[in-house]
Parts: C-alpha cells; structure tokens; sequence
C-alpha cells in the first residue's frame, strides 16, 4: 500500500474520532457518499481569566462561577468523555518575579525561592470550581492581596462556563462597585474610552493562561491621533501570570479621550481595563466588540444623568454615522446629536447628557450611507447620580446574545437585564438558576419589538439562597443585544456596574466525516 494512502486513512480517522459521525464500515455500493452538513457540536473544553480585583485595603470581592445545563443535562451532567467528570476550575495566578535583578543575598534568595515554591503550591488550588452544570458557585476575598485567576473547563462544564468577580470599595479614591465578567483569552481587543489625564488611573491588566510567556503591543489613539509611546511596545506577560499597567506611564501625554489596542506577537492574553476617576468612582472596562459598521450599547439605565460615546475609526477612511436611541417604546435620534464625523485613526467623543430622559435604553450607531459602512469600535461611559453621589459604568459594543449567554452572580435585588432587538421583532428565554446556596431555577419568555429595548427585573429563585445566575437564549425573530446592570447602594450612592452577554461561543461548528475507501483505488 502506498504511503499516501495510509496518510488519508489516518486523516479520515481523525475526523471519525472528532465529530463522532464516521461511519465505522465501509459503504456498500457506491464508493463515494455525499458528506453531510457541518454539525453544531458543544465546546468540550473553554478557558477564562479574571484580573486581579482591587488595589484597595478595603476591597471586598465575591467570585462566582456557573456552567449552564445543557440539552442533556440529566444523570450524566458533569461528565465529560468515557463518562468521567469534565471540570470548571479558577485558581490563582502566578506572581510576576524580577528576574533582571537576581537575589545575591543567599539568604534573601533562599527565602524569595520558598515564597515562589509556596506561590506554586496555592496555584495549584482552585478558588472556586463548578461540579455539576446548573448551580452556581461563589468564594470571597478581602483586601488588595487577592490575586488574577485563570482556568479551564471540560467536558460538560465547558460549554457555556461563565465567571464573574464583583468588588465593594465603600471608601476612598476607588469608592464604587467594580463587576467584570472573566474573559476568554485572545489576541486583539479594543478599549474606547481610556484615559491618561491626571485625575484618572487607568490600569490595563494582562493575564495569561498558558504555560509560555506572551507577548503583547499597547497602542494609544486620542483626538488628534496616535500617542506618542516608546514603552507600549513588547510588553512580556509571563505563563500563567497577570500585569497591570498605568497608562499614564506608556506616554507623557495627558489626554482625557482614548482608545486603546493591545494586540499579541506571540500568545494569547485576557485584556481588561481598571478605570478609577477621582470622586466619580470606578469600573472596569471590557473590550468593545470587533470594528464594524454597525454597532449596538444595551442597557443604558433610566436614571443616567450623563451618557459619553467614545468612538475609533481604525481604518483608512473616515466614518459618518447615525446616533439612536433605542427606547422603552420607539427608536429616535437625540436633539442635536444625531449624527457623529469620526476622523480615521482618531478618538470622537460627544456628550449625550441625560439621553434616556427617565426610561431605559440603548444606542445604536449605523452608517449614515448604508454603501459606505466605515468599521469602528464604541463605548459608552454612563454616569448615575451628581456631586459625591455619582457613580459611573461602561458599556462596550457588544455582539447578539446569539444561541446563548450568561452572567452570574445575581443578587435577591438591584439586577436588571436589558433587552434591545435593533433590527426586527424577537422572542427571548431567560432562565434564572437555582441558587449557590439553594433555591429552584425558573424560566421566563420575553417579546421584544423592534427597534425598541425591554428593561426586566428578573425573578428571583423561589427559596434563594446565595445568587443566582441568568441565562437568555434566542428563540426566535431578529438579534437581541443585551446587559445586565447590578446595583448595590451604598451611603446615598446608587453603585452600579454593568456586563454585557454577547453569545457564550458554548458551540462550535464540526464538518461531518464519513470513511470513504475509493482513495485507495489505484
């Protein structure tokens, strides 16, 4: 036999073992059968990584984690391949070592290597882990040691698996509530609306959850274009470890505006901005959806008191597009602002004030010539409360919930989800689970119309105990974009924070394979 045809047998081989659907025999008849349609298979395995928390002695951070069921949840839930049990595990991450300047001390040296071995050791625990699809898990930590996390799922944890940390600072320069949904690891992620002007501290934190180093490029674009920056370049992010850079200190330049890009050499990183604004608060922002020519922000809350879009054009051309807002009953253009010139390769900002005017909504840019769709990245930075009192949270462009899309840690009260279906009507599942601590998952069904956004506080788990997490899955009509927006006031303050649900990517699609021996016909 030649060596070529043992080369296909063991490629088709492989494709048997992946998608499952080979046939085991050869076809009778025919030589040849048509291949079928690619399947839609679950994820058996998915990665995430949290950054650290706070930088704040009075930090409070609560950690939750939540794989939903599956089509198959049942006796076999929690079970990956051969029947063993998948896991869905966050453990800490590495310490960063200074190793441009060795220890020359032996007994500092002696010492600074058993805190590393000790680092290795707590590593290798998980803060939390999830043991069966359908229930939540929490953990708790104080102060400013909590350090990065990073994790793997498998099996039938895996599809779908969804973190959060959530972190109360009640006083201070950092005084807010900071929430992030832990993110999967990638390559090229933008950030409109960063800042380097003094009353800001913005820290980008880079955490990677693979064994070897990556390396990773930070690039500024303000008002008048790129930033200057000599140190944003071959920014090294050690396996299994998380940095965090003020971006003050990438330029001399004080700009109030920004976009960020921070794209990868080598490997792959989780990015997520750390914004602090003295006396305003502080939150994370998280990567704004890829450039393009249309864009949709969920969920900007009723009572906002100030609404900021920051927008980048990354390509050749300048863009022009339509400002909405997508409200509680129609879809219009706010007075004087209803349209935005973004000069490529340069940040826009404009000054919505009090867009939603007492009712929930969410933006919507589009091209103001539908031929000429100019790609570009958005956020919106939203502001509750004046004075002392105000508070303020991100929300990223954000793509469709798609099949699916979950955010956890759910609380009795202060959570809201927002609903916006930008194109054509739409019809929504919304499943809140069974509590860390106890209580019966409950499922709900929405209708959206088009054009408009429905706010929803959902119910909670009959006999809650602990949170609970929230599922929404498209049932039918066009794309629902959508938020959750979690407040926990504290002294007068309406401290909110704000995750969007784009799809979970909890499937994947796998090509159908079918043995065919005419490749060894001579």
């Amino acid at each position: 036999m030649k060596s070529t045809h043992l080369s296909l047998i063991a490629g088709a081989a492989a494709l048997a073992a992946i998608t499952g659907f080979a046939s085991l025999t050869a076809p009778q008849g025919a030589a040849t059968t048509e291949a079928k349609a690619a399947a839609s298979l679950p994820v058996e395995r998915s990665s995430l990584v949290c950054p650290a928390p706070s930088t704040s002695d009075l930090a409070e951070t609560r950690y939750t984690s939540f794989t939903p069921p599956g089509k198959d949840a049942g006796k076999d839930a929690g079970k990956g391949d051969e029947g063993e049990k998948g896991t869905a595990e966050l453990k800490p991450a590495l310490p960063v070592l200074d190793e441009d300047e060795p220890e020359t001390d032996p007994k500092k040296a002696e010492k600074a290597e058993e805190a590393a071995k000790k680092a290795k050791e707590k590593a290798d625990k998980p803060v939390l882990a999830v043991k069966e699809p359908g229930k939540p898990v929490t953990a708790e930590a104080d102060g400013s040691a909590a350090p990065a996390l990073v994790g793997t799922a498998t099996g039938t944890l895996a599809p779908g698996w969804a973190a959060q940390q959530t972190t109360t600072v009640t006083a201070g320069g950092a005084r807010g509530l900071l929430g992030v949904s832990c993110t999967a690891p990638d390559t090229d992620f933008w950030f409109p609306g960063v800042s380097t002007a003094r009353s800001r501290q913005d820290y980008v934190h880079l955490t990677n959850p693979d064994d070897s180093a990556a390396v990773a490029d930070i690039e500024l674009f303000g008002p008048k274009g790129p930033v200057t920056s000599e140190v944003g370049d071959g920014i090294t992010v050690p396996g299994r470890s998380s940095v965090a850079l003020l971006l003050s200190t990438l330029t001399d330049e004080a700009v109030n505006d920004l976009t960020a890009h921070i794209t990868t050499r080598s490997g792959r990183i989780g990015a997520v901005v750390l914004t602090a604004d003295d006396g305003s608060g502080t939150d994370w922002l998280t990567a704004a959806a890829d450039p393009a020519g249309t864009l949709i922000m969920p969920g900007i809350p009723a009572d906002a008191t100030s609404v900021q879009l920051v927008a980048y054009a990354p390509g050749e051309s300048d863009a022009d597009v339509k400002v909405q807002l997508m409200g509680k009953n129609t879809t219009f253009a706010p007075a004087g602002n209803d349209t935005l010139h973004i000069k490529s390769g340069m940040t826009a900002t404009v000054d919505l004030k009090d867009i939603t005017r007492g009712e929930p909504g969410s933006l919507r840019l589009t091209p103001v010539e539908k031929s000429r769709a100019t790609p570009i990245v958005a956020a919106l930075r939203v502001v509750r409360g004046t004075g002392e009192k105000q508070e303020y949270a991100y929300i990223p462009a954000t793509g469709p919930v798609g099949a699916r899309s979950t955010v956890t840690d759910n609380r009795a009260k202060g959570s809201t989800l927002s609903l916006a279906a930008p194109g054509a009507d739409a019809e929504v599942k919304v499943t809140t689970s069974a509590g860390s601590e106890g209580g019966e998952a409950a499922v709900e069904t929405y209708k959206v119309k088009a054009g408009t956004t429905m706010a929803v506080t959902p119910k909670p788990p009959a006999g809650l105990k602990g949170t609970y997490a929230l599922t929404v899955e498209t049932v039918s009509g066009g794309p629902v974009h959508a938020s959750r927006s979690l407040v926990l006031p504290e002294d007068g303050v309406q401290m909110f924070t704000v995750q969007t649900l784009p799809d979970d990517g909890g499937t994947v699609l796998v090509p159908s394979a079918q043995q065919d021996l005419s490749v060894l016909d001579d």
